[in-house]
């Protein structure tokens, strides 16, 4: 019998260029702390799926798997989470443990590049990883839990945007995203009782965020 061939695997270096903090200066207690500049994002080559929703709920078939440097997050086996990628014994953050990543990261100093890279197979799942990167690279006590999500909403959706291409994704799917991750957003504001302002992720603000930074790099 021959052997297995190996999974056929797609990298991509999504770029995650600095985004500045526009939520209220007290949401976070260090925004920035590390200077965010890409991800490194795998997903099984052509087994993308662009259509599925933001819906809050917890994203399937995504998982940050840990590099040496981040031996000290807590982890579970990544091929519970991830799959088509070959993984085996490898670790990956538990998915329970993103505030507990942010805290350590932070406290160590450790660069989240360094310690993590994503498995993602689906738009669901790569906004939230993006979602989180951005929560990886700008501390913040989560006292105000609206404001510090709307400032990572915003950022992963500019990133997306500025990562088309290389993803693949369309605008229509873009804008799907937009609309959705803003009801969420809607959502958490009027739980916590504050007025919630449309503008915050309107397209022409969220495509401008990234300015003129250098587009994606594949490898």
């Amino acid at each position: 019998m021959l052997p297995a061939e190996p999974p056929r695997v797609r990298v991509v270096h999504l770029a995650t260029p600095p985004v500045a903090r526009f939520v209220p200066a007290g949401v976070f207690d260090d925004y920035g702390w590390c200077t965010s500049d890409a991800l490194e994002w795998r997903t099984p080559a052509g087994l993308w799926d662009g259509a599925t929703p933001l819906d809050g709920g917890d994203p399937a078939r995504m998982v940050f798997v840990v590099r040496e440097a981040g031996a000290f997050l807590p982890r579970e086996l990544a091929c519970v989470h991830a799959f088509g990628l070959g993984l085996v014994d490898e670790q990956a953050l538990a998915p329970w443990a993103i505030d507990d990543a942010t805290d350590g990261l932070h406290a160590r100093r450790v660069r989240p590049r360094d310690a993590l890279w994503l498995a993602a197979d689906n738009l669901d799942a790569l906004f939230w990883g993006l979602h989180d990167w951005a929560h990886f690279h700008n501390h913040g006590p989560l006292e105000q839990r609206a404001w510090t999500e709307l400032q990572c909403d915003a950022t992963a959706l500019a990133w997306l945007w500025h990562n088309l291409a290389a993803i693949p994704l369309d605008n229509a799917a873009w804008e799907r995203a937009r609309r959705e991750a803003a009801t969420l957003s809607r959502g958490r504001f009027a739980a916590e009782g504050v007025a919630f302002d449309e503008a915050a992720l309107a397209p022409g603000r969220l495509q401008a965020l990234v300015g003129a930074c250098a587009r994606t790099s594949r490898s």
